[in-house]
């Protein structure tokens, strides 16, 4: 086990049986003092007593990330607790609605990409004082497609992720000025109860057709590849990429998004 007794990490989103549960239950394991987040209150506690029963260190601060004043609070609520906060994970994300394309879309964006910039601009200032950390955004692999082969995907979330990914790789330079890595995991179908219940459902006939992959992540493998992101010093600004069929990458550095192009039939005229 590797011993991570100074280290103090936020995680929002965490009161789920889902990422969040797995990632603050890995870090504590590490050794780590963990402030677990969530609105649902009784599964914030569940996560906390999770933890607890194996011998770790976690606590509950209930947050609304939607809310800049809860995003700070939640933040000071660490220092309070802890004397400090090192690692923040930006994990909350609202439901996933890809039938309502257009609906509910405030509630996502405010969630996934308002609600993680309210909390890294608080774990900023946070990790200033106590002299450095980290920051780890969850994003998805459905940001990073231009167009769809298979029909599927809900805009608001795409937006929202496609957003984390840019902020992850424009706040770089934290890493030289203040000391502050800001990474990003971009994953992609991972074994949570909506995604898996509708994968059982189908054939590997009907994944390929639909364009579902043959396997899932598990929600260990996605707490393995954060806490990477979290702890490996080289990393700053970077975007590491999962797959649910192959190994993690990361996105090259300075990388300009598209690897393909179509040629365009209308003659230009550069003046």
């Amino acid at each position: 086990m590797n011993d991570r007794r100074n280290q103090i990490v936020v995680v929002t989103g965490a009161g789920g049986s889902g990422c969040g549960r797995a990632i603050a239950n890995r870090f504590a394991r590490d050794g780590a003092a963990v402030v677990v987040s969530d609105i649902n209150d009784a599964g914030g506690h569940e996560t906390v007593r999770l933890i607890e029963r194996e011998g770790g260190r976690a606590v509950f601060q209930r947050a609304d990330v939607r809310d800049e004043r809860e995003a700070r609070e939640l933040v000071a609520f660490g220092e309070r607790t802890f004397g400090r906060v090192t690692i923040l994970v930006n994990n909350a994300s609202a439901p996933f609605r890809p039938g309502e394309p257009l609906e509910h879309w405030t509630d996502t964006v405010h969630t996934d990409l308002l609600g993680s910039m309210f909390c890294t601009r608080a774990a900023i200032d946070a990790m200033r004082r106590a002299g450095g950390g980290a920051i780890v955004n969850i994003a998805s692999i459905s940001a990073l497609w231009h167009g769809r082969g298979t029909p599927g995907g809900a805009p608001a979330f795409d937006v929202a992720k496609a957003g984390l990914i840019r902020l992850t790789t424009t706040l770089a330079s934290l890493a030289t000025t203040d000391h502050i890595r800001v990474n990003c995991l971009a994953p992609g179908w991972i074994a949570t109860d909506g995604p898996r219940q509708y994968w059982e459902s189908l054939t590997p006939a009907e994944r390929l057709e639909r364009g579902v992959p043959s396997r899932l992540l598990t929600t260990d493998q996605i707490a393995d590849a954060v806490v990477r992101l979290a702890t490996d010093t080289s990393l700053a600004g970077r975007v590491l990429v999962w797959w649910s069929e192959d190994s993690p990458r990361l996105i090259r550095w300075g990388d300009r998004g598209y690897a393909e192009y179509d040629d365009c039939p209308i003659p230009f005229e550069w003046r």
